[in-house]
């Protein structure tokens, strides 16, 4: 069955990109799916959303060996926290005559790729998804307040481990080194990421019977 969106957060979609320029975040712990439901979003929306990734403020692989943290991937001290909110900040004051160019990540190479996203002006909405968009410390302070709405997704704990660990598998590592990786990382990181839930805006679910992501009740 194909993913869909309900009704209810359509809605709020199509009212987000009704007017002038809109940030939207979307929040998860690791294999949560905000990817997914970012694109589906920006699909539904056709040319009034695009699509910008945190995680192109990835640092490269040579910088995260160089400060000794590669082990560590992923963890919010693992990315250009203040380079991203001056790319939000430029996003959210663009001029109807500059094209932006944002950054996106590779996971087929496991890397940060400079300037592969245009953002046009005319775009109405611009979704970004990412795990530390609500973290109140250090560099991440600023970001959650440069969105117009943040929206936090839960998805079944097994379900989401079950993903991730097949999304490891796929990048090269065996069902036993993905268990690893997860628990060591992945995992301390979806606690970080889980604290900050009640800064957002609306509770987003994955209802896996109906493949439907819908906003929670309350």
């Amino acid at each position: 069955m194909p993913m869909q969106l309900h009704a209810n957060l359509l809605g709020r979609l199509y009212a987000l990109a009704s007017g002038p320029r809109r940030l939207l975040g979307i929040v998860g712990a690791p294999g949560s799916g905000k990817s997914t439901l970012a694109a589906l979003a920006a699909q539904a929306m056709g040319e009034r959303a695009q699509a910008v990734p945190m995680d192109g403020f990835h640092l490269a692989q040579i910088e995260l060996e160089r400060q000794g943290t590669a082990k560590r991937k992923g963890a919010p001290h693992t990315f250009d926290a203040a380079g991203y909110a001056a790319l939000l900040r430029r996003l959210k004051h663009q001029p109807a005559n500059e094209v932006i160019y944002a950054p996106d990540f590779r996971r087929e190479i496991e890397e940060p790729v400079a300037g592969a996203l245009p953002v046009f002006p005319q775009t109405p909405l611009v979704i970004s998804e990412g795990n530390y968009l609500l973290l109140e410390e250090g560099p991440w302070g600023p970001v959650a307040g440069l969105f117009d709405e943040i929206w936090y997704l839960n998805v079944d704990p097994a379900l989401r481990l079950e993903r991730l660990t097949r999304r490891h598998m796929q990048f090269g590592r065996s069902r036993e080194e993905a268990a690893a990786w997860i628990a060591s990382n992945d995992e301390l990181n979806a606690r970080v990421i889980e604290a900050s839930a009640r800064r957002a805006q609306w509770q987003v679910r994955w209802d896996e019977p109906a493949s439907v992501y819908a906003f929670s009740p309350g």
